[in-house]
C-alpha cells in the first residue's frame, strides 16, 4: 500500500466507501438472480480501489463521467444506494424514471454525468463541460474513465486529442482491467506500458497499482492538481483486473484459472484491511463495525426499493422529446414532434 495519502479518521471513510461498494454489487447480484433487475448487470469485483481512490480526489463543484464499473466512483460523489438500487431494478421512482438502468443517469447536484453506451465516447461530452468551466472562469476540474479497450475507440481518440490540444481541466483514467469482453488487452494495442499511449497526445501518464486505494488518490491528487493549474489533463493508468465476467451473462470460462487465483491475492479490499490492521490504524472491531453498519444500511436500501413500483408504460412518453421552440427549428420540414404532442396522442381513445 501507499505510505502517503488519506490520512486520519479518512481511511475509515475510505474502507467503508470499499465495503459499500462491494456489498450493494452483491445485493444487486442477489437481485439480478432472482429475477429483479431489469437488463445487464456489470460489477466491478477487484476494481473497486480505482474507482474510489481517484474519485475522492475530486472537490466540491468538480464532475465525473463514469463506465460500467465504476460505482465507487458514484458513491464517493454522494450517490444513495437506495438510488442505484432504484435505478437497476428501473422502478418508477429511480432516476431515469424506469427507462434505463445500471449508471446512465446524469445528477448535476452531485457533478454526475451519465455513461454514453458506445464506450470512450463519454470524454467528448465530458470534454464540453470542461470546455465550459474553462470559458466562465470556474475553478471546477473534470473525470472520466476508460477501459482499455473503450480507449482503442475512435470516439476516444478525439476526446484525447481535443482535450490535450485544449489544455481541458480533465483527468482521464485508464482501467487497465486486462480483458475487453473476451479480448486480452495486449490484442488491441501493441504496448507493453499502457502509459505509453499518452505520448500520441501529448500528455503527462501516471501509472498506478489500480488495486491500492491510497496510490489511486494520490496520482488522483496529482491530476486533478495539474488540471485545476490549468496544465492540462493527465491520463491515469490504474493497473487492476476484472475478476468477474464482462456482465453476469459471460461465465469468463476464457479466463485461466491461475489468474484468478494471482489477481485474488491482489483483492484490494483485504489488502487495505491488511493495510489499516498491521499500523495500528484501525482494530478488527471497528472494521466489523463498519461492515456491519453497511450491512444494515442497504438490507434497508433494497426493502425501500423493493416496494416502489414499476412505472406506468404512459411514462414512456415522458421526458424523451424536448417541447420544441418556433425560432429553433427554421431548417426543418416541420416542427418535430414535442412532448405537448405526445401527451395528446396518448389521451385519444
Amino acid at each position: 500500500m501507499a505510505e502517503r495519502g488519506v490520512a486520519g479518521p479518512d481511511l475509515i471513510r475510505v474502507f467503508r466507501l470499499l465495503i459499500l461498494t462491494r456489498r450493494l454489487e452483491e445485493r444487486f447480484e442477489r437481485l439480478f438472480k432472482q429475477g429483479q433487475i431489469v437488463g445487464g448487470l456489470y460489477r466491478s469485483l477487484g476494481q473497486e480501489a480505482t474507482a474510489v481512490g481517484t474519485a475522492l480526489a475530486l472537490g466540491p463543484g468538480d464532475w465525473l463521467a463514469p463506465s460500467i464499473r465504476d460505482l465507487g466512483a458514484l458513491l464517493v460523489r454522494g450517490l444513495d444506494p437506495r438510488e442505484g438500487l432504484l435505478q437497476y431494478m428501473a422502478r418508477a421512482g429511480s432516476l431515469c424514471g424506469g427507462k434505463d438502468n445500471t449508471n446512465h443517469f446524469t445528477v448535476p447536484e452531485l457533478g454526475i454525468l451519465g455513461p454514453v453506451s458506445p464506450l470512450g465516447t463519454q470524454l467528448c461530452v465530458l470534454n464540453g463541460i470542461a470546455l465550459t468551466f474553462r470559458t466562465r472562469g470556474l475553478d471546477r476540474v473534470c473525470m472520466t474513465y476508460q477501459g482499455e479497450g473503450a480507449t482503442r475507440t475512435g470516439a476516444s481518440h478525439e476526446g484525447l486529442a481535443f482535450a490535450a490540444a485544449q489544455r481541458l481541466p480533465v483527468v482521464i483514467v485508464i482501467e487497465h482491467n486486462r480483458w475487453a469482453f473476451s479480448t486480452r488487452s495486449n490484442r488491441v494495442a501493441a504496448v507493453r506500458d499502457w502509459t505509453d499511449v499518452s505520448r500520441a497526445y501529448g500528455t503527462p501518464a501516471i501509472g498506478v497499482d489500480g488495486n491500492d486505494v491510497l496510490a489511486c488518490y494520490e496520482a488522483a491528487v496529482e491530476g486533478v492538481a495539474r488540471a485545476r493549474r490549468g496544465d492540462g489533463p493527465t491520463i491515469i493508468v490504474a493497473e487492476t483486473y476484472r475478476m468477474l465476467g464482462h456482465a453476469q451473462h459471460d461465465p469468463q470460462s476464457y479466463v485461466p484459472e491461475q489468474e484468478l487465483d494471482e489477481w485474488r491475492a491482489r483483492d484490494p479490499i483485504r489488502r487495505f484491511e491488511a493495510y489499516l490492521l498491521e499500523r495500528g490504524l484501525a482494530t478488527p472491531d471497528g472494521l466489523g463495525g463498519v461492515r456491519e453498519s453497511v450491512d444494515g444500511e442497504l438490507d434497508a436500501a433494497v426493502d425501500d426499493a423493493l416496494a416502489d413500483g414499476m412505472p406506468d408504460p404512459l411514462e414512456a412518453l415522458t421526458r424523451v422529446y424536448a417541447t420544441p421552440e418556433a425560432d429553433l427549428t427554421p431548417w426543418t420540414r416541420r416542427s418535430p414532434v414535442g412532448y405537448d404532442d405526445l401527451q395528446v396522442l396518448a389521451e385519444r381513445p
